[in-house]
């Protein structure tokens, strides 16, 4: 609708207000691109459409840049997702080379129950699988996961099937 040429300026007014309600998450503004649509809507002809606009858009960047550096809460889980995710430690542990309760195979096992909805689905168990055959079998791709050439989050999203 903010995109749309030609809307009155109550359409403009009414949509960015209810923008104003709310503040969307670092992952909706990157797939919606709504960020960019009212940051935009600043340079709209109307002193009124624009100032909120503006007031949304500094609202919301001073909002994400506040709040994107917190690290997210881990809940714990059932008994047997836990056993799940200790077995999955244990293999990238393994696979890795290192000694057990290594903070890197925590984070490449947190980083994939978080890519795969933080259930213990058959994408989870995929993906495990992947990341230990991978750091298994290739060991260039170990070494660069190792010294952090290869980051955790690229790594594990090279292999989300």
């Amino acid at each position: 609708m903010l995109e749309l040429p030609g809307q009155p300026k109550e359409n403009l007014i009414e949509a960015l207000g209810e923008l104003k309600k709310k503040i969307p998450s670092k992952e909706v503004l990157l797939s919606t691109k709504i960020g960019h649509t009212v940051n935009k809507m600043r340079k709209h002809s109307d002193h009124d459409v624009a100032s909120l606009a503006k007031d949304i858009y500094t609202e919301w960047r001073t909002f994400i840049r506040d709040h994107s550096n917190k690290p997210s809460i881990e809940v714990r889980s059932d008994p047997k997702t836990e056993a799940f995710r200790k077995n999955a430690r244990k293999l990238l542990w393994e696979a890795l080379d290192l000694e057990i309760d290594h903070p890197l195979a925590e984070n490449i096992e947190r980083e994939a129950f978080h890519l795969s909805s933080r259930l213990i689905s058959a994408q989870y168990r995929r993906m495990v699988r992947a990341l230990v055959f991978s750091l298994k079998h290739k060991p260039e791709i170990r070494a660069e996961v190792k010294t952090g050439v290869l980051t955790v989050p690229a790594f594990v999203q090279s292999h989300k099937k």
